[in-house]
């Protein structure tokens, strides 16, 4: 075993359907019932769905009217992000008072270090205390899963849902992981579940078995890190959570402009980079603040808080609302800026909880356009004008990151 793992303890916490269950906090009625949350128009789709509705094969991410028609009925909830930001915040406080190192990939699931906890706690007996303290303090369920690395605890979490736990001791890692479907490996999706099944593949005790070298020919560098993690190898770190994280654009005009047409495609230009950023870094924004530096240096700012969002539409028709009400005096510009703060990691990369199926369907097929022809490859016809902007840098989870200035 390689000297690294050997020595890591990885609890891995998921709230259980969590939309559903802050919808129940609130409404006992809607316990033991078939619930859904997501947009509830004929063409929304489903952000979360209880475990009654989850036998009818119902996942979030379906159209909200396919997942009716499986489970007539199902009750439909819009969901409210701002209820959805507060329970999160609240265990997002409990986990930091308990644990040094944590970090939090989504607004619903946390990855805890409690590496070296043994020898004063028990790394187990730790966990069920935080989960015992998370239900008692919320009313929430949740599950965990304690392990040697993210990847196994992730699975083993997976496994222990709805509301319990597992353990996968030190060194029964690949027994425990064997005789699973290979979609519960975590970058495994539908797609590449597909492949696998065509190539004869369907447990992961069968990845274990092949060649590396096989998966390696068929799949690439993807097919390496599947191996790798069937057979219970993952040596990525848990990485710090912090707060507060942001993205932004600024530019600096060579020359003071008061083109306001002008200055609104550059705004719409910056709001399709930074939703894109966004969507490739799986985050959300919830908070959208507009930048107008004057000629005589005087900067203002505007900011509105929004629900949590990544898609293009949303964050420019922010943008646009917040410039009306910002430029207001009428001079030269010298510098203007867009930047998303209050950023969360976010499982879905768009608002389920109002846009289409369509929408979605649009949003992933340009995205894939820019990842493999580059990132000005899709643009609005609005934001043709602008002069291309400089790429964000990845996101790191670790700390702020702003976009360099760059002058037209």
């Amino acid at each position: 075993m390689n000297s690294i793992t050997a020595h890591k303890t990885v609890a891995h916490f998921d709230l259980d359907s969590f939309f559903v269950s802050v919808e129940r906090l609130g409404n006992s009625a809607l316990l033991n019932k078939p619930i859904l949350v997501g947009g509830t128009s004929s063409r929304g789709v489903v952000a979360s769905c209880s475990y009654e509705t989850r036998k009818f094969g119902i996942h979030s991410g379906m159209p909200m009217r396919m997942a009716l028609q499986l489970c007539p009925q199902a009750i439909a909830i819009k969901g409210d992000s701002s209820r959805y930001s507060k329970y999160s915040n609240i265990i997002t406080e409990i986990i930091k008072e308990e644990v040094p190192l944590f970090e939090k990939p989504s607004i619903d699931e946390f990855y805890l270090d409690l590496s070296g906890m043994d020898r004063f706690f028990g790394c187990f007996k730790l966990s069920n205390h935080l989960r015992d303290k998370i239900i008692k303090e919320t009313g929430l369920p949740i599950s965990f899963g304690l392990s040697i690395n993210k990847t196994v605890a992730k699975v083993a979490t997976g496994e222990a849902k709805p509301n319990n736990k597992i353990e996968v001791s030190r060194g029964t890692e690949k027994p425990f992981l064997s005789p699973l479907a290979v979609n519960k490996i975590p970058m495994v999706g539908q797609k590449t579940a597909l492949t696998l099944n065509r190539m004869g593949v369907k447990k992961i005790k069968t990845l274990q078995e092949m060649p590396i070298e096989l998966l390696e020919k068929a799949m690439g560098k993807t097919g390496s890190s599947i191996w790798k993690k069937a057979n219970g190898i993952d040596h990525s770190p848990v990485v710090n959570y912090q707060e507060r994280k942001s993205i932004s654009l600024e530019r600096t005009f060579q020359k003071d402009t008061i083109d306001v047409t002008k200055l609104r495609e550059l705004l719409i230009a910056m709001a399709e980079n930074l939703a894109y950023q966004l969507r490739q870094g799986n985050k959300l924004s919830a908070c959208i603040t507009v930048k107008i530096r004057y000629s005589d240096f005087n900067t203002y700012t505007l900011q509105k808080r929004i629900p949590y969002t990544s898609n293009d539409h949303s964050i420019i028709k922010i943008t646009k609302e917040l410039f009306d009400k910002l430029y207001n005096r009428r001079l030269l510009v010298r510098l203007i800026g867009l930047k998303c703060s209050h950023l969360v990691g976010g499982g879905h990369q768009i608002n389920l909880f109002e846009d289409s199926e369509e929408i979605i369907k649009l949003y992933q097929a340009m995205d894939k356009m820019r990842q493999r022809f580059g990132s000005h490859v899709v643009k609005r016809a609005v934001s043709m004008e602008a002069k291309t902007l400089g790429r964000a840098n990845p996101f790191n989870g670790t700390a702020p990151m702003i976009m360099a200035h760059r002058r037209a």
